[in-house]
């Protein structure tokens, strides 16, 4: 006989007390999540298997398999189309906003979360009101304060642009984190003679690591998504990102578009967000409490 966990055991008979309308909320679950799986995954490899065809294989049958693999498409896209220029950028343009973003965020977060002060309340709110202001109203403003400043189509404009779309959300996410660090561990750290950026860098920030993967994650997929600031405030071809750089590729020829070069480039875009999701998926799972100041 086979020894059975508790946790095992109270699973089972936890699901032998459900009853038909939980069985059925289950199996319609079940069946939403299946149907949905089916709408994101089916079309992305069509993508995948198109990159490998010709045009004229495409059009002709595109649903059949590629009569030769070759990855011929990948190198047009990757030097003929200038993906490889547009992804030197996005990687440059996203990875210093992420970790300008995650650095000061998170020490936003934790004064705000850990300290009392006059006016924490107003700059709380004031981040809260940032997530709510459509970024629509501030592409205006922006490209002039851009303008003036002379970074205007300069990739350190973009990262601070980056930075500052990002930063509400990102203080809003670790503030609940921060927040609910035991008070008794700060407390231990100042009795020992701890300054407190050492307590901040070498206690605190390590105890916040699955919001800071998580957030990180978040502002990483947001960023390298993100169309409309580059579109408006980068119209400097040879500084595209890859959002742009794809909108050029695929509108340049009108009717005599490179197909198979195109989903190639596609599949060059999406693979490092796949990448990252699936490399930290596991920092996604557990609940995180809705921020909240008190």
């Amino acid at each position: 006989m086979t020894a059975v966990a508790p946790d095992e055991r109270v699973v089972t008979e936890k699901r032998s007390e459900w009853t038909g309308g939980d069985r059925a909320v289950e199996a319609t679950s079940h069946a939403l999540l299946a149907i949905w799986s089916i709408i994101v995954i089916v079309p992305f490899l069509w993508v995948v298997l198109s990159s490998f065809k010709t045009t004229k294989e495409i059009l002709s049958s595109p649903f059949s398999l590629p009569k030769h693999w070759s990855f011929d498409n990948y190198v047009n896209a990757w030097t003929d189309a200038g993906i490889r220029h547009f992804f030197l950028n996005t990687i440059i343009v996203v990875g210093a906003a992420l970790v300008l973003v995650m650095l000061l965020g998170a020490m936003c977060a934790y004064v705000l979360a850990r300290f009392v002060f006059p006016g924490a309340r107003f700059i709380y709110y004031s981040m809260l009101a940032g997530l709510t202001f459509p970024i629509f109203l501030a592409i205006v403003p922006l490209f002039f304060i851009l303008k003036d400043g002379g970074l205007l189509n300069t990739l350190p404009g973009l990262i601070m642009v980056y930075v500052a779309f990002a930063l509400p959300f990102t203080v809003f996410f670790l503030f609940s984190f921060f927040k609910t660090l035991p008070d008794e561990v700060y407390e231990a750290a100042v009795m020992d003679g701890a300054g407190d950026w050492r307590i901040f860098f070498q206690i605190m920030l390590p105890m916040a690591r699955p919001g800071i993967a998580a957030v990180a994650i978040f502002n990483f997929l947001g960023l390298w998504n993100q169309f409309l600031l580059p579109v408006a405030l980068n119209t400097d071809p040879n500084r595209y990102v890859l959002t742009q750089g794809m909108a050029e590729f695929a509108s340049q020829a009108g009717y005599a578009v490179n197909f198979g070069a195109l989903f190639a480039a596609v599949v060059i875009t999406v693979v490092p967000v796949l990448i990252v999701f699936l490399l930290f998926q596991r920092r996604l799972e557990g609940s995180v409490s809705q921020g909240t100041f008190r």
